[in-house]
């Protein structure tokens, strides 16, 4: 079976009647407010071709090479994905420096990469993970996403040790400050950016529960977990609060 780069590429020699630039990246659209990263790309691959310098929509192919990852299932192909993913995202910071969105889509790639790397490679991500969230932060003090990545980060730097530890220490130089309480500012001030995203009250009930404070944890999870999927990753998110409601029992 051809790959959807082979298969764009051949479409776009062909002639293939998709219309202008305007109309593939709208066509692309439509399949990425859908989920449907495969689809999406067979519109955005061309519309690279035929304007490779348009940030937003580097951004938008580094989603599609994201969302990807969770359909592949070896972890070669994950990592390839992830990679192709903070490709985009980094040629689109270059041409636009001064924009959030290509500064939190590298931090968002990095995050979906951690996963699948080494201690030393994933707490170097880390460590960018951090300044592209506090670019993007700073870029657009409204942005949600960016402030949750910094609670994420908190949250996940506030609880390593032993060996781990060690490498971010060598990694860093000095362990930055990271801490639960920080954590919970990061998440609560995503909420009130947008009150819409689950992601953001499950992410702060797991930070309580990480903090030992159970009767937080439960009701900022569990309202997490009553609201209506929107986001591609919503499905796993809600996974993560029952896992922990549970370890709460």
């Amino acid at each position: 079976m051809k790959t959807t780069l082979t298969i764009a590429a051949a479409m776009l020699m062909a002639g293939h009647a998709f219309g202008d630039f305007t109309e593939l990246v709208k066509q692309g659209d439509a399949y990425d407010a859908q989920f449907k990263p495969e689809a999406a790309l067979q519109y955005y691959l061309p519309a690279e071709k035929l304007n490779p310098k348009d940030a937003s929509l580097l951004v938008k192919i580094a989603r599609q090479y994201v969302y990807r990852m969770a359909d592949l299932s070896g972890k070669a192909d994950q990592l390839k994905s992830g990679r192709t993913a903070l490709a985009y995202s980094e040629r689109a910071v270059k041409l636009a420096p001064k924009e959030s969105d290509p500064h939190l889509a590298v931090a968002i790639c990095l995050g979906k990469l951690s996963p699948l790397l080494s201690n030393k490679e994933s707490i170097e991500a880390s460590h960018k993970i951090k300044a592209e969230a506090e670019t993007a932060a700073k870029l657009n003090p409204k942005d949600d996403f960016a402030w949750h990545l910094l609670g994420r980060w908190n949250q996940e730097l506030a609880q390593i040790g032993g060996m781990t530890r060690a490498v971010a220490m060598i990694v860093y130089g000095a362990l930055p400050s990271a801490s639960y309480d920080e954590a919970v500012k990061c998440f609560q001030k995503a909420i009130a950016l947008n009150p819409n995203r689950l992601i953001h009250y499950v992410e702060l009930g797991r930070t309580y529960a990480l903090m030992g404070r159970k009767t937080e944890a439960k009701q900022f999870i569990e309202k997490g977990l009553a609201m209506t999927n929107r986001d591609q990753d919503d499905p796993g998110t809600k996974e993560r609060g029952r896992k922990t409601l549970q370890s709460l029992e």
